[in-house]
């Protein structure tokens, strides 16, 4: 019968690929306890003391990836707020079909691979494709003084 030692890989660094054991809640593994305990040989106990460095080390684990996520969501978040300022600007990029152009800005869409900007001519730029953004020169400023003259 195994022992719950064998869960004493989840306290070191996160595995690059995931196994049995990190998609373990801690109900999950306080149900593995009891049984751990349920079933073990009264001549040699389990040692408690892993078992709640185990479940303590679990529930860390598990609060780190929680923390991941909310982060992960925040810069989500604070990117689309990026893109959104630039509507209405001048931005030069390379468009989602590998082509360079130049267009202003009306509009940013929320996907997988983060904001990309829409522009009036019907190209969009991914957010980390954009390579200049320019403030438009307002024209008709520059009328309505030659028409004061």
């Amino acid at each position: 019968m195994p022992t719950v030692d064998a869960l004493g890989g989840i306290a070191g660094a996160t595995p690059t690929k995931p196994n049995g054991f990190s998609e373990l809640t801690s109900e999950q593994f306080v149900e593995i306890m009891f049984a751990e305990l349920a079933n073990q040989d009264p001549l040699e106990p389990s040692d408690s003391q892993a078992m709640l460095d185990q479940l303590s080390s679990l529930r860390s684990i598990e609060s780190d990836i929680k923390l991941g996520d909310q982060l992960e969501q925040m810069v989500d978040r604070t990117d689309f707020a990026a893109a959104s300022g630039l509507i209405g600007q001048i931005i030069s990029g390379i468009t989602v079909e590998n082509e360079q152009t130049i267009d202003v800005v009306f509009s940013v869409s929320r996907t997988d691979d983060g904001p990309i900007l829409n522009l009036l001519g019907g190209q969009r730029v991914k957010m980390d494709d954009v390579i200049e953004v320019a403030k438009p020169v307002d024209t008709d400023a520059d009328d309505s003084e030659s028409d004061d003259e």
